[in-house]
């Protein structure tokens, strides 16, 4: 089945339980965290994490933007996140494999991140600890960006791989995700679609969630 994980910086902020519960419907609630420093933009921290957490049942996905992760990994965890995924650019190999031990020693799922220009091969020392690959379709650092087609290359390679040698890892998909270009995502063989305007946009937003799962 195609999970679908809406993104929270498409809600309304102050009113961030309600747009929460407009969402029940999905299978994560998309947290993105950014720190003004590995990308141009700040967003949400620890402490909304920590408020959100009761306000659902459903798994926080929350998607570190950060500089050197594994600092607050641990944090993050005991704030209520289920996943965390982490940007292999954002430290050294050592660093990332820091923050994925930690993230696993808090019984928590971990994941890593692929910025649009890394290739597929930055994955590979990671694939087979991890239970989340996202691969980004935009930028990351601001929301509305026009979906990158010419990542599905790369989902393509992932899948293959993840199927080899960790067929439990989900293969996530984040940036410019609506009804039409979700289609080309599933083909590729990402499981986990993050949407943000496309579906905090929506009139009706169960059934967009519905129509997103392909």
């Amino acid at each position: 089945m195609i999970k679908i994980a809406p993104s929270i910086l498409s809600a309304d902020f102050a009113n961030l339980e309600r747009d929460i519960g407009r969402i029940s419907t999905a299978d994560y609630v998309h947290v993105d965290v950014m720190d003004g420093m590995f990308v141009p933009n700040i967003t949400i921290g620890i402490p909304v994490v920590r408020c959100i957490r009761p306000t659902t049942t459903l798994p926080l996905d929350v998607h570190l933007m950060i500089v050197k992760p594994a600092r607050y990994v641990e944090e993050f965890c005991d704030a209520g996140a289920d996943i965390v995924t982490v940007h292999v650019e954002s430290d050294t190999p050592e660093g990332i494999q820091s923050a994925i031990d930690k993230i696993h020693a808090k019984g928590k799922r971990a994941g890593i991140v692929l910025k649009p220009a890394t290739p597929a091969q930055a994955a590979e020392p990671f694939l087979e600890q991890v239970e989340m690959v996202l691969v980004m379709t935009v930028e990351p650092g601001f929301g509305g960006q026009k979906f990158m087609a010419d990542q599905m290359d790369k989902v393509r390679t992932l899948r293959e791989w993840i199927d080899q040698r960790n067929p439990g890892c989900e293969l996530e998909v984040d940036g410019g995700v609506d009804p039409e270009t979700c289609k080309v995502c599933i083909e590729a063989g990402a499981n986990v679609l993050v949407a943000g305007s496309a579906v905090y946009k929506a009139a009706d937003i169960p059934a967009r969630i519905a129509q997103l799962r392909g």
